[in-house]
Formats: structure tokens, C-alpha cells, sequence
């Protein structure tokens, strides 16, 4: 009598365990290749049909690339728009670092179209943060970030450097982000965008505006976001 399998998961799946554990430990990198359907069938005992399908599973995550004639590889990170995460966050939940360099971080006091966005008088003074932000070694996007300087004048150029804006507001400032309203739209990589995220100019760009505001209902925090369009997914649930 053969014993039971209880709930041991499905061939392709452990499969896929198996990559995506490599891939978030850091034993496959980016770039590299992923072992053949030849191989994960010989390695793991199944089908050639069942290897297959566990790669074309990770294709459809985002995990690897395959190429035609070639082989499947480990895919660009990428980061999905479906939860209010810094990139520090949501790189750390794919196993991977993430980091800034602040290009620039001043005080401006001429900006009613962006005080109006976080509900205050024409006149205040904003402080303004921009970030080229990076992830596996590469540039991901530029941010411009603006905040009120009354409430925020004390962040440093090397916290941001070093961490998560999100969590300095939280733990520095006890602040409790709930949630954001965004636009997105596209637009295209000038001369300026193109050297700073390494893309030929004229590729396109997500072009993302977020008001982000506390647990309180404030309006804390205005993102101004252009992002490689090679390297994130937007993805919607819709229900009917």
C-alpha cells in the first residue's frame, strides 16, 4: 500500500519553490541562467512537460525571462504598484537592497499648485527631495518628494540615503501613512533622464503623482515619480 502524499504541493510548484528561494537568497542574481527544463526535469524527477510549466509560472510572475534560443534567466527586479510601499520595503521583500542618492534636498517657498496638493497656504515653505533610487546595482526611477519644512526641516541627506523615507516619517515623526491617491500617465526619457536612469532617450517612462496622507486623513507627503517601464508592473484587480 502506497503512502499518503497529505498535502505535499504539486511537482511545479516545488519547483518553483526551489528558484524563487535561490532567486530571493541572492544564489541566482539577475542575468544569470536558471537550469533547463532538461535539467529541473532530471533534477527534480518530473516531466519535461511539468519543468515547463513551472518556468512559464515564473515568467508570469516576473521572476525570470526566457529567450528564445538561449535559455530562461533570473529577470530585472520589479517592483508592482499594489501596495503602499517605500522601494526599501518593497525591494526587501524580493531579498534584494535597495538605496538612494539624493541629487538635491532645498526649501522653496514658490509652489501654490503643490501646497494646495497638501492642503496648506500658498506661501509655505516645501522641502524638496530628490532621489535617483536604485535596486540590484542599477537606477530604477527619479523621485522629487515634497514635504511641509515647518513640520519636516530636520531630515538629513543621509538618512534618505541610507533608508526609507516612509519609515523615518513613522518612527522620527510618528507619523502613520494609511494611504494614496495616484495619476499615472507616461512621458518620454529627456537627455537628463536618460543619463540618470540608464535608458536611451526618448524610451518611455511611468509617470506617477502621489498624494500620500497619514492614518489622520492629512495629506503628508507629495511624490513625483518617473519610473523605467522596463522595470515595473502595474497590476489591477478588478471585481465584477
Amino acid at each position: 500500500m502506497k503512502p499518503k502524499r497529505g498535502n505535499r504541493p504539486p511537482a511545479y510548484q516545488r519547483i518553483q519553490s526551489t528558484i524563487r528561494e535561490r532567486i530571493e537568497n541572492g544564489q541566482l542574481k539577475p542575468g544569470e541562467a536558471v537550469d533547463s527544463e532538461r535539467d529541473l526535469a532530471k533534477i527534480h524527477s518530473v516531466s519535461l512537460m511539468t519543468a515547463r510549466h513551472a518556468l512559464a509560472e515564473l515568467q508570469r510572475e516576473g521572476l525570470v525571462e526566457r529567450r528564445r534560443g538561449a535559455g530562461t534567466f533570473v529577470a530585472p527586479p520589479k517592483i508592482h504598484f499594489n501596495k503602499l510601499a517605500s522601494l526599501s520595503e518593497e525591494m526587501a521583500s524580493r531579498g534584494l537592497s535597495a538605496c538612494s542618492k539624493v541629487l538635491s534636498m532645498n526649501v522653496i517657498e514658490n509652489a501654490p499648485d503643490i501646497a494646495a496638493r497638501l492642503s496648506l497656504p500658498a506661501t509655505s515653505r516645501l522641502l524638496v527631495v530628490e532621489r535617483l533610487r536604485q535596486a540590484a546595482n542599477e537606477p530604477f526611477a527619479l523621485e522629487t518628494c515634497y514635504l511641509s519644512a515647518e513640520q519636516f526641516g530636520n531630515l538629513r541627506r543621509a538618512s534618505l540615503e541610507r533608508g526609507s523615507l516612509f519609515s523615518l516619517m513613522e518612527l522620527e515623526h510618528g507619523i502613520n501613512l494609511a494611504h494614496a491617491d495616484e495619476e499615472i500617465d507616461s512621458t518620454a526619457a529627456d537627455a537628463r533622464l536618460s543619463e540618470l536612469l540608464s535608458v536611451p532617450r526618448g524610451s518611455p517612462l511611468l509617470r506617477i503623482s502621489q498624494v500620500i496622507y497619514s492614518t489622520q486623513g492629512k495629506a503628508v507627503l507629495y511624490v513625483l515619480g518617473l519610473y523605467r517601464s522596463d522595470r515595473h508592473n502595474l497590476r489591477i484587480r478588478r471585481f465584477r
